[in-house]
């Protein structure tokens, strides 16, 4: 009898799940280099599998203790884009199921842009609601950038389409009626502020993306408003856009 093909070999693998599986012990005794090595980069898939399982377990110990407090609807809470020297600051609200599965959540800065957009659609496919809050420059130079961040917050809570109960929020307090949780580093701490962080980023960075077509020299593309080597050099020869943020510095020398 033919052996199977070390192509039809690596495909089979790419539907095992379980490691008791038997075919694994019959290609284990395959001797064929191809085989084996099949086998190891699957062993490293499971392994990272088991790593993001873990991840996703320590990152849900929050929500798992609201529900207990008797919360349903637990909205995770986190903003982009306070450091910048040009755009708004974009912030999201996202209530997840109680039994969602989405590994790989983590803080949106940890993320390769790729990951971010698959993570994004997933979590707009899954989400029980998902709420945005935009501040552009005049607001964070008319009430500083805590405040535009602040309210750009409550806007997201009121943009959801459930009124969440519970709020676990990315080291901020808020002045609204909900019981919350402020967590320092919470989007790598909390599946539902983890999603907050991709929704907030990947909405921000294609808002980037636009002003980079109309305000082109600066590479906010690249950037995002950032103060890099590339935009400080086109605010010197461009000039301040009506983007900018008129009181930060180097734009409030500038103008």
């Amino acid at each position: 009898m033919a052996k199977e093909s070390i192509q039809a070999i690596k495909e089979a693998l790419l539907t095992v799940t379980d490691a008791t599986d038997e075919r694994l012990a019959s290609w284990r005794e395959d001797e064929r280099s191809g085989v084996q090595q099949a086998i190891k980069q699957w062993e490293r898939r499971q392994l990272a599998k088991e790593k993001e399982w873990q991840l996703f377990k320590e990152m849900s110990q929050f929500e798992e203790a609201a529900y207990k407090k008797g919360h349903r609807l637990i909205a995770g809470i986190d903003e982009v884009g306070r450091g910048p020297l040009a755009g708004p600051v974009v912030t999201a609200a996202v209530i997840l199921p109680k039994d969602c599965q989405l590994l790989g959540l983590n803080d949106s800065k940890k993320l390769s842009a790729k990951k971010r957009e698959t993570l994004y659609n997933q979590i707009q496919e899954q989400a029980v609601a998902i709420g945005l809050g935009i501040a552009d420059q005049g607001v964070i130079d008319q009430i500083n950038i805590y405040q535009a961040t602040r309210q750009a917050m409550k806007m997201a809570i009121d943009d959801l389409a459930f009124t969440p109960d519970y709020l676990l929020i990315d080291a901020m307090q808020l002045d609204v009626p909900q019981p919350q949780e402020s967590l320092i580093k919470g989007d790598a701490r909390s599946i539902s502020i983890a999603a907050a962080s991709i929704i907030a980023k990947v909405t921000r960075d294609r808002l980037m993306e636009e002003y980079d077509e109309l305000y082109p020299g600066y590479g906010f593309k690249n950037n995002a408003g950032y103060g890099t080597k590339e935009h400080l050099l086109g605010l010197e020869k461009y000039g301040v856009t009506p983007i900018h943020r008129r009181t930060f510095a180097p734009i409030k020398d500038m103008i």
